[in-house]
């Protein structure tokens, strides 16, 4: 099976997708409007097709002529490849240019903001989504939060396919830590974006780091809001104690994970959670705002706390409790990773997508 991939080579969906679908022996093409931040992709079974030197923001830059441009590169790879599916991540940009080529079997997976906040924009998008999901032989959604949103614009069949994690590789394990022993490390694996509200936990660390001497706080990421929280960190007079890594690369992200004792995820809006799943896997106990797919994940008490969004004392208060309470902790740690296993494994998530092409591709020679 060969499978062209319309994806963000820079996102470390692309590179678990791509080289999850390698390792199955899928000969693996790569499209992409932005660029790899390392050379992931260096595999037998996966050839990086279209690779810009800078990155294309197609939902806001690109023009008519420019997609025109971009479909006429598209079709190029399609004849030379020859791939039995196309499958474009992410349903507007890459959606939008798969759709224009007029490639059947043509997949669609649903990431989040695509879907959640593009329609929202004018009519135009809408209907430009509208347009992308009924040129496709299948949409899929990576939770039941996203589905609920594609049956906004179109009422059609969906597959929901979490981005389901490698319990083998996010699971307790000792790693050397950046921290000492005795230090609690609250901890947030999110771009450096206002929709993360990693202000909140900024000031939800303050708070607490008044009452306990010995508790850390450690942001893994990068983003516009970089030089704004190390600038709260430095009002607030804790930056000594908040560590920034920039961008990890996702080979050693379960590392980091095992630094921490609580991972916070408080964002304004999510699609599904992935850090929160791994999180989970490695047995971190995880606090989550209350809404979309992060409420989907964190089903009750048993898996991790909810709070409410931008909430400064009711996250305080969710973080002392986990901290505080010995039983509480080890308990949702536990059925954490349980629930990782049971309901987000990777290997499970994707057969279910390789059984998904194979349908497509019996119903294609129907």
């Amino acid at each position: 099976m060969k499978v062209l991939l319309l994806s963000d080579t820079y996102s470390e969906h692309t590179e678990k997708w791509a080289l999850g679908l390698a390792n199955s022996g899928i000969k693996v093409g790569l499209f992409s409007f932005n660029k790899a931040s390392y050379s992931w992709y260096v595999h037998d079974n996966i050839t990086v097709f279209f690779e810009p030197d800078n990155k294309i923001n197609a939902d806001t830059t690109l023009t008519k002529i420019a997609y025109i441009k971009y479909v006429a590169i598209l079709k190029k790879i399609i004849r030379h490849f020859e791939p039995d599916i196309l499958h474009a991540h992410y349903a507007t940009s890459y959606g939008f240019v798969g759709a224009l080529t007029g490639f059947h079997p043509f997949v669609i997976s649903s990431w989040g903001s695509d879907v959640m906040k593009f329609p929202n924009k004018n009519f135009v998008a809408k209907s430009i989504l509208k347009f992308n999901f009924k040129k496709a032989n299948l949409l899929c959604a990576t939770s039941f939060t996203i589905e609920e949103y594609i049956h906004q614009v179109i009422d059609k069949p969906v597959s929901v396919i979490p981005f389901g994690i490698n319990i083998d590789e996010f699971k307790p394990k000792k790693v050397k830590s950046l921290f000492n022993d005795n230090d609690i490390v609250l901890g947030s694996i999110k771009p450096l974006e206002g929709l993360y509200n990693i202000d909140i936990l900024i000031k939800s660390y303050a708070k607490l780091s008044l009452k306990f001497d010995n508790l850390k706080l450690l942001i893994i990421g990068e983003g516009t809001e970089d030089k704004n929280l190390k600038e709260l960190c430095k009002e607030l007079g804790i930056f000594e104690k908040v560590t920034f890594t920039g961008r990890v690369a996702f080979k050693e992200i379960s590392n980091y994970y095992n630094m921490l004792d609580v991972l916070v995820n408080i964002s304004e809006y999510e699609s599904f959670g992935v850090s929160v799943v791994e999180a989970m896997a490695c047995e971190v106990p995880v606090i989550v705002s209350n809404v979309g797919g992060l409420k989907e994940v964190v089903k009750d008490e048993s898996v991790g706390l909810k709070v409410n969004i931008g909430d400064v004392d009711d996250t305080a208060r969710a973080i002392e409790r986990l901290i505080t309470d010995k039983e509480l902790y080890e308990r949702v740690a536990v059925n954490g990773r349980k629930h990782v296993i049971e309901k987000y494994n990777w290997k499970n998530n994707l057969q279910q997508m390789i059984n998904e092409y194979s349908k497509l591709l019996i119903q294609q020679k129907k």
